[in-house]
């Protein structure tokens, strides 16, 4: 089971040589993958009193996951990258497509596309893209991305895209990238089982509810005639509560009920997730290296 974090760019900020430390630090402590989260646009919430300060606004900063990527992979040697997620139907699917060949190239594999559909409609039409359909349009994305990754050339006529006997170059070097979902729609899992490489859910503690879904995807899976242990289960964890006994018992939980990545977040505050207390990059770190050792042969 491997293990990452989730970059606490609102806690720590976005200065390069913040987000080297940082990435440099948790390479340092043997976690094996950084994962981001992705927005384009936040809105003013001066301007809209009813807004859910619980999502984000202009005030939260998001470096462009690709950039950032990019950016960690020349000054990292093992670490690896995840996007936790990337709102894929507000972008165009050729340039996301390519955007993540290049980074597959330049990390050396090491990259694991997350992708998820989105909750914000203003990024959506700042961004001249449909909000209605985004979940549909999703699915069809990543056959074009598959297509692009595997075959130099790619002939592809779907409902929204069309390409004419064209590729990308590079293309990563395995002929794909991952593509995990995230989200917890019924249709979501249906995709994954059809197309996708794992799934990236946050909202379940570890109890029944966490196995009843985990299996319910694998019977999606086979229905689909592939394997389920191909298709990986990446979990969100928090240590901003508990003791370290408590969180090695989670992680055994997690690991006995087949999760193959496990990500540590110390800035979520959601559903059973708490934050740490600190703000610092030390605070995140020594964070992260007291449930890195906490976790010892687990992982």
């Amino acid at each position: 089971m491997q293990l990452g974090t989730l970059l606490p760019l609102g806690d720590i900020g976005g200065d390069p040589s913040v987000v080297r430390d940082y990435a440099q630090g948790l390479e340092a402590l043997g976690i094996d993958f950084l994962e981001a989260p992705d927005h384009v646009l936040g809105v003013n919430a001066a301007s809209r009193p009813d807004w859910d300060l619980s999502r984000n606004t202009s005030a939260d900063l998001f470096h462009d996951p690709f950039v950032l990527f990019g950016f960690v992979a020349g000054c990292t040697a093992k670490l690896g990258f995840s996007t936790g997620v990337l709102i894929l139907p507000q972008r165009q699917t050729v340039l996301v497509a390519k955007q993540a060949a290049c980074l597959d190239v330049l990390c050396a594999g090491k990259f694991r596309l997350g992708i998820g559909v989105g909750w914000n409609e203003v990024e959506f039409v700042g961004l001249n893209e449909d909000f209605h359909n985004r979940g549909r349009r999703s699915a069809e994305q990543v056959q074009v991305m598959q297509a692009l990754w595997a075959e130099p050339h790619v002939t592809f006529k779907g409902r929204w895209h069309t390409i004419d006997d064209a590729g990308i170059n590079p293309r990563p070097a395995s002929g794909r990238v991952p593509v995990w979902f995230g989200g917890h729609h019924e249709q979501t899992l249906k995709r994954i089982a059809k197309y996708g490489d794992g799934w990236m859910p946050n909202a379940f503690p570890p109890d029944q509810s966490a196995l009843d879904i985990f299996e319910t995807l694998r019977a999606l899976t086979r229905a689909e005639g592939r394997d389920p242990a191909a298709v990986g289960i990446e979990v969100w964890t928090s240590c901003g509560a508990g003791s370290d006994a408590a969180w090695r018992k989670e992680t055994e939980f997690w690991k006995a009920a087949g999760a193959s990545h496990i990500c540590l977040t110390t800035t979520f505050n959601r559903r059973h997730h708490h934050r740490i207390a600190g703000r610092t990059l030390a605070d995140h770190l020594a964070a992260a290296k007291r449930y890195r050792e906490a976790m010892g042969d687990l992982l």
